[in-house]
């Protein structure tokens, strides 16, 4: 049977008011007998109740976390930088993941908003989510890689178009001449600003924009070998792909490699997240790095940030640094 307040009230011959203050860090205690109170609970196993303290409290210092994907590292990563800051903070992390299925996300947030958890993170499943979608949310959330116009909650997320404009002009001054694109859906904002990053790098370097070079599919490695299938049958003498993402990428090496391209003298290959396989001596892929774990970090903080002042929030967007990161699969 778990030790309650009203235990360690009679042990000790003194009021339950007195020991909620003690515990609670409430003033009207003497700093020996709080000192003393904690010791007690401590040798007689208490163990706070949260619900109970979240009732009277109104807060259930639990985080709802929708993600659309763990299978990739890159949202395993940003998690993690939520998850440890969670714990600092004492909160607890209730993660759901939507498999990039609005309908699965929806009920995801259905039963979080359910569960009274005092905030929300969301990646959404598709990115043209809707103010009525977002209405029904009344509990403080932020948004992971929230797009650029979006005025109405906060977001966090990396800079694609300077990061898909660091990817193109790098492979440009590798000597690379036909730089193909080879991104995930178009629906993505994240994808279409590295696109337009990727057009901005060739206009200023005087190369012209090929859309033909310039395709989509899934955020995947089968994605990523139908793309490079695509791109280095079209004809168009494709040197070097910038892929959408790291996973992206893998699979356009994959293509290469069982047939017969070198890289990176053939045809360079660069990615955008740098997940932490893109390292592997096997691999050793260039890429653009995102700030996964601060990202993650940053994230909760400012929604912590919201939760406490919830009254009087302020929608916040932070847009965070990308970094080239040079390797193998580049001249």
């Amino acid at each position: 049977m778990s030790v309650t307040i009203k235990d360690i009230a009679k042990s000790l011959g003194i009021s339950y008011s007195t020991v909620s203050r003690a515990l609670n860090n409430k003033p009207g205690v003497s700093k020996k007998m709080r000192e003393k109170v904690v010791n007690e609970a401590k040798r007689m196993g208490y163990q706070p109740n949260g619900m109970a303290r979240g009732l009277v409290k109104k807060q259930s210092r639990t985080i709802g976390l929708i993600i659309p994907d763990i299978a990739n590292s890159f949202f395993g990563e940003v998690t993690q930088g939520i998850i440890d800051t969670a714990n600092e903070n004492g909160y607890t992390i209730l993660l759901c993941i939507s498999n990039w299925n609005f309908d699965i996300e929806k009920k995801h947030l259905n039963t979080l908003l359910e569960k009274r958890v005092d905030g929300i993170i969301l990646k959404p499943a598709k990115d043209d989510i809707d103010e009525k979608y977002l209405s029904q949310i009344n509990v403080p959330f932020i948004v992971l890689e929230g797009w650029r116009g979006d005025k109405d909650y906060s977001y966090v997320k990396v800079d694609n178009k300077k990061g898909g404009y660091m990817a193109t002009k790098y492979l440009i001054e590798r000597g690379y001449k036909n730089i193909a694109y080879a991104g995930g859906r178009k629906d993505s904002h994240s994808n279409m600003e590295r696109v337009e990053g990727y057009i901005k790098a060739l206009k200023e370097n005087g190369m012209k924009v090929n859309h033909d070079l310039i395709r989509h599919n899934d955020f995947t490695i089968k994605g990523g070998y139908q793309l490079a299938e695509i791109l280095l049958n079209s004809g168009k003498h494709v040197d070097a792909i910038f892929a959408g993402n790291d996973v992206i990428a893998l699979g356009i090496l994959d293509y290469a490699a069982t047939h017969g391209y070198i890289v990176p003298e053939q045809i360079g290959v660069i990615g955008f997240d740098d997940i932490f396989y893109a390292e592997l001596p096997q691999i050793q892929l260039t890429t653009i790095r995102q700030p996964k774990y601060i990202l993650g970090k940053n994230t909760l903080e400012i929604l912590l940030d919201e939760i406490k002042d919830e009254e009087d929030r302020i929608n916040k967007a932070m847009i965070l640094e990308p970094k080239l990161i040079v390797r193998k699969t580049t001249r």
